[in-house]
């Protein structure tokens, strides 16, 4: 295995942006383990698919991970109110993991506060929140800055999921 990857989960996540990284991120040698407020708990996607968290936030030795994904839907605005969650976010950015998000998943970079100077994109709708956060709002299917990746919209996923792979590659080389 090349390194650990999470992907956050929590109810009401956006299917396709769950599960295209997972799988996309295992096909490239990585070990992808998904993250719910609580581990053993099966999350439910926004159009049914269900997802069993493999750990908790408690259980994360950061040590072992190299990237973080923050996929949309509604989970994003669930998991932001819980600070375990946002804690998680918020550490592994301090310890310079790759932090990917798409989507909705911008609310969690908001509410880690990690995203102040730096270029972002994400769903229209959350675009001003990513401006009063102290980003810099594009509207490209992707954007990397330093060590986070953004994109707006599940057609983006290809995009996304290349460039996270290709930030990963140039820090864990």
């Amino acid at each position: 295995m090349l390194g650990r990857i999470l992907i956050l989960v929590e109810n009401q996540f956006r299917d396709e942006e769950a599960i295209y990284p997972y799988y996309r991120f295992i096909e490239a040698g990585y070990d992808v383990k998904t993250v719910g407020p609580e581990a053993g708990v099966e999350y439910t996607g926004k159009f049914g698919l269900p997802v069993k968290s493999d750990l908790s936030p408690a259980q994360v030795d950061l040590d072992e991970v190299i990237a973080v994904v923050i996929p949309g839907g509604n989970a994003p605005d669930k998991m932001r109110v819980n600070k375990d969650m946002v804690n998680l976010v918020r550490e592994a950015n301090n310890r310079c993991r790759v932090i990917a998000a798409i989507c909705h998943g911008g609310w969690m970079l908001v509410e880690a506060d990690i995203i102040r100077g730096k270029k972002v994109t994400g769903y229209i709708a959350i675009s001003t929140d990513l401006k009063n956060a102290g980003a810099t709002y594009m509207d490209q299917e992707v954007v990397t800055d330093g060590n986070i990746v953004t994109s707006r919209k599940p057609e983006d996923l290809p995009a996304f999921c290349r460039s996270t792979l290709e930030l990963i590659g140039a820090y864990y080389k």
